[in-house]
């Protein structure tokens, strides 16, 4: 079952990734008046078609569903010598040089226009996400340098005002690619009489992470950890060690064995460390000390015994609710597909310099393993997923290789400059080495997706 998920899942992001990158070229061309000769989903040979609009135009899908095209009437691929003059007016190398930049740039840009539009759509509905509030910190760590300590709500990043803690992490990955310092505005709790918060500012050292570190947790390598609930017990089961040692539902626990429990996870890890062993538990219970002794139950877990008292432990972190209005969420989306597309692109160039792993290359085995787990967790995930996919293809289709968009787009510019278009030899030469330069770029990802699936 989880199989056909992941497959279906896959299926629908690069099946409408595909349409709405051709449905661009497509548009264009038809606004530019070039005639369209077939609408393909898939490559290779055809399995299904069906002919529409004024044009007949030949709608199909392939059986090789990576990809599509748009096929135009072009001099370059069909014997265009028996066409009426009329006819010649739309056939595709006829038309201006402008126009046909636009027409090949339209593909990537109705990529960046999806993901506008999702990103958009996410933001003026809304979602539930942690808020960007630090664990306890341990010493050593950057964000313990920096003066964090645990428990302090980031408000805002380098002056830019954040929510959640998916903000706090794209705008701590920005700051690591461009390798600017991190400054944080934060909301700690006031320890005085009067209580309440205060307000202050922070530097984080982020010199020592490198683009390489962006593949793991690097906001944890810093110290920085998503704060939890307090270790505030919830449902008591019957007959468990809990029980027996006379805790109860809503007991606030504050140390073990004299050391100070932070939250929840705190309080789990050190029951599950100590199984059969004695824990010397203090708390409070509606406002009034208390202290007992639990033995946690011996039981078997992945590696080797853990201890476990049978408890109810809630760990959810503070949530926040991100919503924005329409105008809003659309400016907000226009400026998360901008950052990603940079991103991309600044990763590109680490990848080639060598400062950031090929392994990050993915194919559609990882893509599609994503695409699963995403639509798993739910519809804004997988949503997310596909809008950061969909500037992935935007961008790479840029990209100034010889048989994509990008490609195709620098022929044209250097059209505009000399006035006069590239030499056919000189193409042909290109759309070789582009297409040489593309498989071994399928390789490394098939091999990077094997890998992965392996170990």
């Amino acid at each position: 079952m989880a199989f056909l998920q992941t497959l279906l899942a896959f299926v629908v992001a690069l099946g409408s990734l595909v349409i709405i990158h051709e449905l661009g070229h497509y548009w264009v061309a038809r606004l530019c008046g070039v005639k369209v000769l077939r609408f393909s989903v898939g490559m290779g040979k055809i399995i299904f078609s069906r002919r529409f609009g004024p044009d007949q135009t030949e709608w199909a899908i392939s059986i090789l569903p990576l990809g599509g095209y748009v096929k135009m009437l072009d001099a370059r691929e069909q014997d265009v010598s028996g066409l009426s003059p009329q006819e010649l007016k739309r056939e595709f190398t006829n038309q201006s040089v402008w126009r046909r930049m636009a027409i090949v740039a339209a593909g990537p840009l109705a990529n960046f226009v999806l993901a506008i539009l999702l990103f958009a759509g996410l933001y003026s509905y809304g979602e539930m996400e942690p808020t960007p509030r630090v664990r306890a910190v341990a010493e050593q760590t950057a964000a313990y340098q920096a003066g964090l300590r645990g428990d302090e709500l980031i408000t805002a990043v380098n002056g830019e005002a954040i929510q959640a803690w998916s903000e706090l992490r794209w705008k701590v990955m920005q700051g690591v690619i461009d390798k600017t310092p991190i400054k944080l505005d934060i909301r700690k709790p006031n320890p005085g009489p009067s209580g309440g918060n205060l307000l202050d500012t922070v530097n984080l050292p982020i010199g020592g992470l490198t683009a390489k570190d962006l593949e793991g947790d690097y906001l944890g390598k810093l110290g920085i950890k998503l704060a939890r609930a307090k270790a505030v017990l919830g449902k008591i089961l019957p007959g468990g060690p809990a029980m027996q040692a006379g805790l109860r539902e809503g007991d606030l626990i504050t140390s073990v064995n004299g050391e100070p429990v932070a939250d929840g996870v705190a309080f789990v890890d050190k029951v599950n460390a100590s199984p059969g062993k004695p824990l010397s538990i203090a708390g409070l219970r509606n406002g009034n000390s208390f202290t007992l002794s639990v033995t946690p139950q011996a039981q078997a877990g992945k590696n080797g015994q853990i201890g476990l008292i049978k408890v109810e432990m809630p760990m959810a972190p503070e949530m926040i609710l991100i919503s924005s209005p329409p105008l809003q969420a659309l400016a907000k989306g226009a400026q998360r597909t901008w950052d990603g597309s940079i991103l991309t692109l600044k990763m590109l160039g680490k990848m080639v310099i060598g400062e950031v792993s090929w392994k990050n290359i993915t194919g559609p085995i990882t893509i599609a393993d994503y695409a699963g787990q995403t639509a798993r967790i739910g519809a804004f995930s997988y949503l997310s997923f596909i809008a950061f996919i969909s500037i992935s293809l935007g961008v790479m289709n840029l990209l100034p290789i010889p048989v994509l968009d990008g490609g195709h787009l620098l022929y044209y510019s250097l059209e505009v400059l000399t006035g006069r278009p590239i030499p056919e030899r000189v193409g042909a030469i290109a759309q070789r080495a582009g297409i040489g330069i593309l498989m071994m770029l399928m390789m490394v990802a098939m091999f990077n997706d094997i890998v992965r699936l392996i170990f």
